[in-house]
């Protein structure tokens, strides 16, 4: 865990990682009004946008005049362009991971070991296709995922949204930075940690950034800080609770997070340029599959940081073979648990919640394990 000092209770932050190889401050924009329900934001998305950042989205028509169709005829209508439109997002985001893969290899090389390699990540992929299948179609046609909300000027200035099915009162929410080697980063690698964390009443928003060569590591921060400014300033509007908001990134995401946490507590102190969130914003920040040595050297000026080992897990294993299984798993129980922290009526709903379904059968998990590049 990565807490904040003992004189300051505000500041708190976790890092969670499995064993593997490998502003003086501005004064910030002042918080939206937390008496926005959950249920008048979504209705507010769904019919007249979300303002500024929403009305810069494409539309084929409004979204005004979807919500008045009212006879059958329109409705069917309405609901075969919702189709035609979530095909044609399903063929861009392809098109965009299958490009990002092949730069992946361009930068790479081409000789035998990344030949090897490659072949393996292909293997790997099939044996988990069933799972990813499903982990899809939640992403592109269900209501509680608000796609492409835009934070920034940059074309890759887009997160993703994962709301819970309940609106009573505010949520939780994680601002998550995905991981993918700084080359093939992209938010829709959060899908299953957004599915499965909205199920237990958190919100989840996926933040995108610039990937090598579209940018540098600096550029990536900046893009990822952008997002949970985002997220800090606006996520009432969604039904999201700003006094609850934590950080997480997981493997290079988790990298970029920490940087971007870091350089805003540099900038508390008076370097730098002023900023529209703060370090006191975030309850927690967790670290998955990159933890490294961050929490040691944390500890060794003061702060509060801890780092738990799950035997025998891979790179992998946390974020998608164990998540496939289904059942309970110990990281996702301990990522729960702390959000829910001082939620007693959460916590008694977390001790009785049924186990997760599994996608994959057994021994496809297990022979992905075996083949995994990672």
């Amino acid at each position: 865990m990565l807490p904040r000092s003992e004189d300051d209770i505000s500041f708190t932050r976790l890092v969670v990682a499995p064993r593997i190889e490998e502003d003086k401050a501005a004064e910030m924009r002042p918080l939206l009004a937390k008496s926005s329900s959950y249920a008048g934001t979504a209705t507010a998305s769904n019919c007249a946008g979300t303002g500024f950042y929403q009305k810069r989205r494409r539309r084929t028509a409004s979204a005004t005049s979807l919500c008045l169709l009212s006879d059958g005829a329109g409705v069917r209508r309405g609901r075969g362009q919702a189709f035609r439109e979530g095909v044609g997002r399903a063929a861009s985001e392809t098109y965009l991971v299958t490009r990002l893969g092949f730069n992946l290899l361009g930068y790479l090389g081409v000789g035998y070991r990344w030949i090897t390699r490659f072949i393996a990540l292909g293997f790997y992929a099939f044996l988990l296709f069933p799972g990813f299948v499903q982990v899809g179609y939640y992403y592109f046609f269900s209501n509680q995922v608000r796609r492409g909300i835009v934070y920034g000027d940059q074309p890759r200035n887009r997160l993703d949204l994962y709301l819970p099915k309940s609106n009573n009162g505010p949520k939780p929410v994680v601002a998550f930075v995905t991981g993918g080697a700084w080359i093939i980063g992209y938010k829709a690698w959060g899908s299953l940690l957004g599915k499965q964390l909205s199920e237990r009443d958190i919100m989840v928003a996926c933040i995108d950034y610039r990937n090598f060569p579209q940018g540098t590591i600096s550029d990536m921060v900046k893009d990822a800080s952008q997002g949970i400014s985002f997220v800090c300033n606006h996520i009432a509007e969604y039904g999201g609770d700003p006094n609850r908001i934590y950080l997480m990134g997981q493997s290079a995401g988790a990298h970029i997070a920490a940087c971007a946490l870091l350089e805003q507590a540099f900038r508390a102190a008076g370097e730098g340029e002023s900023t529209s969130w703060s370090v006191s914003q975030i309850k927690a920040y967790f670290g998955l599959s990159g933890g490294k040595n961050f929490s040691a050297a944390l500890q060794r000026v003061g702060v509060k940081s801890y780092s738990i080992f799950y035997e025998g897990r891979t790179h992998t294993d946390l974020f998608l073979q164990d998540p496939m299984r289904g059942g309970k798993d110990q990281l996702f129980e301990d990522l729960v648990s702390i959000i829910h922290s001082g939620d007693s009526e959460a916590l008694a709903k977390d001790a009785v919640a049924p186990p997760r379904r599994r996608l994959v059968p057994e021994f496809m998990l297990r022979l992905a394990r075996k083949v995994s590049p990672f």
